[in-house]
């Protein structure tokens, strides 16, 4: 009898062993699907179709938020989703929007109501992959948004840029909502805190969102003008003229705030110049922006008074 009883408890550790190896197995697997979707951004970002990318991506950000589940705290997979969130939101759902406002009104709202809510959808894995990186970020970015973004490295700087890149879109779409408009001191202080840790962030992509930053800062509506053409041709520099955004960011805030029509069309003009296939990995996001300069162009009457 002692035999047997032996027996059995080898066999039921045995047999606990297993499950416990199976559950490690999988979570190991489940990280390395992680790792690698994590790294599908570059893949996107270089396709010669952007219409295929267009149909490709729900897919891959559901795949990603499903995977997510397993690995709550993957740094990386939920920086790849802010990104991934926002990039969408941008490129193919909020320029529908403006695109469709000439035909109805309230199919170009639905579109951007629809781009908001995706923005602050990638806002908020943004937000969940600083927290992982330092705990405790959130509710210091709530009580002290200048003493928790002094928290953060340059291990962070993309977590911290596509958070930026999110939050400052959807405060664009919300502007007649003040709870967001209150939150617009936390996303300044991300800005600098981005800014100060690496200025050339993404060969100049940093400096190009915050052309389009500038003139809605808080109390910046002096000198806005010309903080925005500093980050221009710093960001001109740091893509060394292969990045359409730029051209297309300024034109589209300080010449039209300007009224300088023939700064806005030359600005687009050159966007449009820039040979896509010159540097691949921008090539998706230089297709976007070109798309986006010529419904600019076509509609410089109504953007131009005279």
């Amino acid at each position: 009898m002692d035999a047997t009883r032996h027996l059995r408890g080898s066999t039921v550790a045995a047999l606990l062993a297993l499950v416990a190896s199976g559950c490690s197995i999988e979570r190991y697997a489940t990280g390395k699907v992680a790792d690698a979707l994590a790294a599908t951004g570059g893949t996107f970002a270089s396709d010669e179709d952007v219409e295929l990318v267009r149909d490709a991506s729900p897919f891959g950000l559901k795949l990603m938020e499903n995977v997510l589940q397993s690995q709550p705290e993957h740094q990386e997979l939920l920086t790849a989703l802010a990104r991934g969130f926002t990039q969408y939101a941008y490129a193919f759902v909020a320029q529908d929007g403006d695109a469709a406002e000439s035909e109805s009104l309230e199919r170009a709202e639905a579109l951007r109501e629809r781009a908001r809510k995706l923005y602050l959808r990638g806002r908020e894995y943004g937000l969940r992959a600083l927290e992982v990186a330092r705990p405790g970020f959130r509710a210091a970015l709530s009580a002290d948004p200048g003493a928790a973004a002094g928290r953060l490295a340059r291990a962070q700087i993309e977590a911290l840029y596509w958070t930026s890149a999110a939050w400052g879109a959807a405060l664009a779409l919300s502007k007649d909502r003040p709870e967001a408009v209150a939150d617009q001191p936390a996303l300044e202080a991300l800005l600098d805190r981005a800014l100060a840790i690496d200025e050339a962030y993404g060969e100049g992509a940093l400096r190009a969102l915050l052309v389009s930053y500038e003139p809605a800062r808080i109390g910046g509506e002096r000198g806005a003008a010309e903080r925005a053409r500093g980050h221009f041709t710093r960001a001109v520099a740091l893509s060394r003229g292969l990045s359409a955004g730029p051209y297309v960011a300024l034109a589209e805030t300080v010449a039209v705030a300007e009224q300088d029509r023939a700064a806005f069309e030359r600005l687009l003009a050159a966007a449009l110049a820039i040979d896509v296939d010159a540097a691949p990995p921008r090539r998706v996001e230089n297709l976007v922006q070109q798309r986006r300069a010529r419904w600019l162009l076509a509609r410089a009457d109504e953007l131009f008074l005279e």
